[in-house]
C-alpha cells in the first residue's frame, strides 16, 4: 500500500508481488488469430515470416510467393505471424504539482508505483519495457528492453526523480505535459502499448494534435491519480494555504466557495473524459484514499470478469 510523501525503494521493488496477477490486455483487438500471447488492435499479415504453404481459398493474394510459385508451377502463399512480444511504454509524471496528498500518500508516490507495478506486470508476460520519467527540469528515457534491468531502471529513475521534490510549487521548466506526449511520439514504436501516469492538471485543448498523433499507432492509456481534497474540501471556519512566502485563509465553510471549487474539479474530469473518448484512450482513475491493490486488480485483474477496461 502506498504511503508517505517519498516513495520507498523497496517498496517499489515489491511491486512485482502485486503485479503477478495482473494483465495488461490491450482493450481494442484484431479479428486475426495469432501465434503470440498477446492480440493486437491493429490489423495486418504481421510482422514475423513463419513458412510457405500451399495456397487456400480466402489466403490474401498479396502474399503469393510468386518465386516459388514459378518454380514449382502451384501456387504456394507466405504464412506470416504476429510479434511474440510488444512494446510497453509506461510514462509517469513526477513533477511538482504532484507533490501533494491528504490521505495515504502523495500523488507522486502513488503514480511511481503505479508504475513500477505496471512495469513488472508487463514483463512477466514476456512484453519489451521502456519508459519516460518527467520532472521539473528534465526528463529520462529508458529504452524498451525484454529485461529486468529495464524495469529496474525505471525503478530507480522514478525513485530519484521523485525524491528530488521539494514543493507542490516548484520551479518548473516542463511546465506543460506536452513534452512528455511529444517524447513518447518520438519513442513509441507502431504497436506499442503506451501507459501516460499523471493528474493531467495542465493537460489542455492545445494539447489534443499531439494526443491525436499518438493514438494513431499506438494503444495509448491515461491514468489519472488524485487526491480527495481535489475534489471537495473539508468544511471548517478557515483553510490556510501557503506557497513558502505568501499565505492566504480559504472560506471553506462557505457553501457558494465549496461548490465552485467542486465544480472546477468536475469541469476538468470532464475535458479529460471527452477528450478520451474521442481518441479512443481508455481514461484510469486512482485515487490516494483507494486502496491501492483493489485499484490495480479492478482495471488489470488477470480474470477477464475482475477487468474494467
Amino acid at each position: 500500500m502506498p504511503s508517505g510523501a517519498y516513495t520507498q525503494l523497496d517498496q517499489l521493488l515489491q511491486t512485482r508481488f502485486v503485479a503477478q496477477s495482473l494483465s495488461l490486455f490491450p482493450k481494442r483487438r484484431g479479428r486475426s488469430l495469432l501465434a503470440g500471447n498477446e492480440r493486437t488492435h491493429f490489423r495486418g499479415r504481421g510482422m514475423d515470416f513463419e513458412e510457405v504453404r500451399l495456397y487456400q481459398a480466402g489466403d490474401d493474394i498479396r502474399s503469393i510467393d510468386w518465386r516459388v510459385t514459378a518454380r514449382t508451377q502451384v501456387t504456394h502463399t507466405k504464412v506470416y505471424r504476429e510479434e511474440r512480444e510488444r512494446p510497453v511504454l509506461i510514462l509517469v509524471d513526477q513533477r511538482s504539482p504532484l507533490f501533494f496528498g491528504s490521505r495515504n500518500c502523495f500523488k507522486s508516490v502513488l503514480a511511481a508505483e503505479i508504475a513500477t507495478t505496471l512495469a513488472w506486470a508487463a514483463l512477466g508476460r514476456g512484453d519489451r519495457i521502456g519508459g519516460l520519467v518527467l520532472g521539473d527540469q528534465d526528463q529520462r528515457d529508458i529504452k524498451a528492453r525484454r529485461s529486468k534491468h529495464s524495469v529496474l531502471e525505471l525503478v530507480h529513475q522514478i525513485h530519484d526523480y521523485n525524491r528530488k521534490l521539494n514543493s507542490p510549487v516548484g520551479n518548473l521548466r516542463n511546465d506543460n505535459i506536452n513534452p512528455l506526449i511529444n517524447d513518447a511520439r518520438r519513442i513509441a514504436k507502431p504497436g506499442s502499448a503506451v501507459f501516460i501516469i499523471s493528474d493531467f492538471h495542465d493537460l489542455t485543448e492545445k494539447d489534443n494534435a499531439s494526443v491525436y498523433q499518438l493514438t494513431r499507432h499506438t494503444d495509448v492509456s491515461f491514468l489519472r491519480v488524485f487526491d480527495p481534497l481535489e475534489e471537495s474540501l473539508i468544511s471548517s471556519n478557515h483553510l490556510s494555504v501557503s506557497n513558502g512566502s505568501q499565505q492566504i485563509l480559504l472560506p471553506t465553510n462557505e457553501r457558494k466557495f465549496q461548490q465552485a471549487f467542486h465544480q472546477q474539479f468536475v469541469d476538468k474530469q470532464q475535458r479529460l473524459q471527452d477528450l478520451s473518448q474521442s481518441m479512443g484512450i481508455a481514461l484510469l482513475n486512482f485515487s490516494t484514499a483507494d486502496d491501492f491493490n483493489s485499484s490495480m486488480q479492478s482495471y488489470f485483474s488477470d480474470s477477464p470478469a475482475g477487468r474494467r477496461i
